[in-house]
């Protein structure tokens, strides 16, 4: 498939521009405009959508990097669901990550708050996203997939890469059979895409394992937002096909962080229910069953002191937080660090710890690791500090902080001068990873209403649900929740489609 996908006429690219767009709005492929496209003056009420960014052809991966990734997601969730219920082991993360980091700092401040009045919901429900890059040493050598990161909070796109999936699957069967260069019906190995479905059964499952309202109330799932939210349709796609379920009945509600003080209370007593009023009408009262975060996972979702409280108050609450504080703090790049640096005799793998040894998931999750290592003053940590500051080494790493959300990495030889912009004292809250090398492919992507073509590189993403319990330390559910592929420029470092630099695309099995 080297030559795949063939090239296109100006024509072609022109019928596959329209043809994409008109599907994109009709299918909910679709973002708020950003204000370099439409300023926000020409759309005060906010009425306008725009087809997403995305690839006109799905991107060829390889089948068997794509069935390891998916084989090892269920490890994933249970890997992570146990370094969520491991307190001493995080303390030391917190610890280790050290005064760098104010925001790692204040979070972890409110688990404590919240462990010394004593948490009264011990269920936790996960919606993660494991990240992937195909790594190929060398022409000849067989690809294999390296993890970019583990996302413990606010794992979008779940709406938008179904979506994706079926354009695909659509411009397969009617589109490029027609191209100059054809492409004949059922020759693209396309894979079902379910991840819409398989996230709002996530939610729907821990809606259930609440129980029934300890109020008079009616229960509900709360979607905690960012005010001005461009991935709307992304989010609201989740929404539907939870509002789908008709036994139980599920009222959605969309929050903005900033409002949780004044729309939400707390029944003061041994249950520390959670009740919302929706502003819009005020005759209805709910008991809030599940808080699923699409904000709060970034320094600028907290303002002031009174953002603080207001996840503090959401924490000692009986809704079933997906994440905890817990499971957020468990998400950062520097658990990922610990987890996957090269084990020698004085530092062994810590995976036994979280899975049964004789497990086959710990080979499968330790395949899966690239080399990632710590700037603390660790033996480990010197000698990636010499690789960091080195002119030349240092082209070959990322140095990454606690951070989700896209363009906060910093890339080979801008590490030196930004370690030296910043005390030496903060360099713990970093860690260096070394760059993974993709194989060479190549496609065009629709952006704007304009056609870019040329080199690409791409990013899956697994996603995965999971509920346990803190207290009884038992799993209740876990499963492979669909996938993401997101493709950017080659010439382009951060990869995240609503921060503008990738775009949204689907594979094709090779």
């Amino acid at each position: 498939m080297s030559n795949y996908p063939s090239e296109i006429t100006a024509g072609e690219g022109e019928r596959l521009t329209e043809v994409i767009k008109d599907w994109a709005l009709a299918h909910g492929l679709t973002v708020r405009p950003p204000p370099a496209v439409v300023p926000a003056e020409v759309d005060p009420a906010g009425i306008l959508a725009t087809p997403v960014p995305v690839t006109l052809f799905p991107s060829p991966f390889p089948q068997v990097c794509f069935d390891q990734a998916i084989k090892v997601q269920k490890a994933y969730n249970e890997l992570y669901a146990s370094i969520s219920q491991d307190e001493a082991f995080l303390t030391q993360i917190v610890k280790d990550i050290g005064d760098g980091d104010d925001f790692i700092r204040e979070l972890w401040k409110v688990h404590l708050r919240v462990k010394e009045e004593g948490y009264v919901q011990h269920k936790s429900l996960g919606l993660f996203r494991s990240d992937y890059m195909v790594h190929q040493d060398g022409a000849g050598s067989p690809p294999q997939i390296k993890q970019v990161e583990f996302n413990t909070i606010a794992s979008s796109f779940g709406g938008l890469s179904s979506k994706t999936s079926l354009l695909h699957k659509y411009l397969s069967l009617t589109e490029y059979p027609l191209l100059e260069n054809p492409m004949q019906r059922g020759v693209l190995q396309l894979p079902e895409n379910d991840s819409a479905v398989g996230l709002a059964a996530g939610i729907r499952h821990a809606f259930i394992q609440y129980g029934p309202p300890s109020t008079s109330y009616q229960k509900c799932v709360i979607f905690l937002v960012q005010g001005g939210e461009r991935n709307i349709f992304d989010q609201r796609h989740l929404e539907y096909e939870l509002q789908k379920s008709e036994e139980p009945l599920i009222p959605v509600f969309r929050l903005p962080f900033a409002e949780i003080l004044q729309h939400t209370t707390i029944v003061e007593g041994p249950g520390r229910q959670l009740l919302y009023r929706p502003p819009q009408l005020p005759s209805h009262t709910f008991e809030v069953a599940i808080i699923y975060m699409r904000s709060g996972y970034g320094p600028s979702d907290y303002p002031d002191q009174s953002a603080w409280e207001a996840r503090y108050y959401l924490e000692r609450s009986a809704a079933i937080k997906c994440p905890t504080v817990l499971t957020q703090i468990a998400g950062t790049k520097k658990v990922q660090q610990v987890l996957a640096t090269p084990e020698t005799p004085s530092n062994p793998s810590i995976l036994p710890r979280y899975i049964s040894k004789d497990s086959e998931s710990i080979s499968n999750l330790a395949d899966t690791f690239t080399n990632i290592y710590p700037l603390d003053e660790t033996e480990a940590g010197l000698r990636a500090r010499k690789i960091a500051v080195d002119p030349e080494l240092c082209k070959s790493y990322v140095l990454k902080p606690q951070r989700e959300g896209g363009g906060n990495n910093i890339y080979r030889s801008a590490i030196p001068p930004f370690l030296k912009s910043i005390p030496e004292s903060h360099w713990p809250s970093y860690i260096l990873m070394e760059l993974i090398t993709p194989p060479p492919v190549k496609n065009t992507i629709l952006r704007n209403g304009k056609l870019e073509q040329g080199g690409v590189i791409c990013e899956l993403g697994i996603y995965g649900t999971c509920i346990w319990d803190q207290q009884s330390k038992t799993i209740l559910h876990n499963e492979q929740a669909g996938y993401l592929l997101r493709t950017k420029g080659d010439q382009s470092e951060e990869g995240g489609v609503a921060a503008g630099f990738g775009c949204m695309d689907s594979v094709n099995l090779v």
